[in-house]
């Protein structure tokens, strides 16, 4: 089912580029460089390792794919942004059944952030396309620098103690089981600090719409450090918080013309194949590792990012 899918949407896109040359103009390279069905090939390549990467490591998929695909790709940053927003949408919708019917991911614990969330990914989505590129790129490039240091520096707990659940999380009944292959058993958790948690949301909803990124980074740390919920629930959990977020911003960059068939389809299909398997692997890998392996890619994507943006 999933193969008949890729294979209609991948026709779908060789279609409406065969038959109208001009999609391609406002984000393709000119004569010289590679034709423009290397670049949708190489986009879904990328976004297929992304979608796997970015799913076991908990930072979301937008979180690497702007920055990276922004500096590696001949696309206007407008483009990239809009089909970041796109892409959390599709790779949820790929993972985030599995996530649910594993315990990997709660609903009682996604949907308050993610309302509160989305919201405020409205108001980042407005301001981020009224200002100009190279400002985007400058403050782009410092944020993934920022979200580098604090992958760096902030402790994370695989499974935090939790002495008492607040009011808020009792009523929204916030807490769950789920089964950790790594470990063989069945891990009952349960969240507090609630508010505090909400109202970091709205921060990170701010953040996400703006740069167009997501906010796995900064999800997964608010739900695990915060609120007290493990590890790996926070990053399942994380994936249907940004499908709800991002498409809610989405929105926005659609209606201003920021989105373009030849960007989001190769990156949407190749996002939500590589989110399927990361599911999969998520429960049985060493998240730490992959952890690493992010960092260093963020690293590079936040440095190429700030050389754009200074005209280098």
């Amino acid at each position: 089912m999933r193969l008949s899918v890729f294979l209609v949407f991948l026709a779908l896109v060789a279609a409406l580029v065969a038959t109208d040359p001009a999609i391609a103009g406002p984000a393709l390279p000119t004569a010289g460089a590679l034709p423009w069905w290397a670049w949708v090939l190489a986009l879904f390549v990328v976004s297929f390792v992304l979608g796997i990467v970015a799913l076991v490591a908990g930072v979301g998929g937008g979180t690497l794919f702007v920055p990276i695909v922004g500096g590696m790709f001949p696309f206007h940053l407008d483009f990239v942004r809009g089909a970041s927003l796109l892409i959390a949408l599709a790779g949820a919708l790929a993972a985030g059944p599995s996530l649910l019917r594993g315990g990997m991911a709660n609903l009682q614990l996604a949907i308050p952030p993610a309302l509160t969330a989305s919201a405020a990914a409205i108001v980042g989505a407005m301001i981020g396309l009224i200002l100009p590129e190279r400002v985007i790129e400058l403050s782009l490039g410092a944020m993934i620098l920022g979200v580098v240091v604090l992958m760096v520096v902030a402790g994370k707990a695989d499974n935090p103690e939790v002495a008492e659940v607040d009011r808020l999380a009792a009523i929204l009944r916030i807490h769950g089981v789920y089964h950790d292959r790594f470990s063989g058993r069945d891990i009952e958790w349960k969240a507090h600090r609630t508010p505090h948690g909400l109202a970091l949301f709205v921060v990170i909803g701010v953040i996400g719409g703006m740069f167009g990124i997501g906010a796995g980074w900064a999800n997964v740390p608010a739900l695990n450090l915060v609120m007290g919920v493990p590890l790996k629930v926070s990053i399942g959990t994380s994936s249907v918080i940004l499908s709800i977020a991002n498409s809610a911003a989405a929105w926005v960059y659609l209606n201003e013309g920021a989105m373009l068939a030849m960007i989001a389809v190769p990156a949407m299909l190749g996002m939500m194949l590589g989110s399927t398997i990361g599911v999969g692997l998520l429960s049985r890998t060493n998240v730490a590792v992959v952890r690493k392996v992010v960092i260093v890619m963020l690293l590079l994507a936040g440095i190429r990012a700030l050389l754009k943006g200074f005209g280098v």
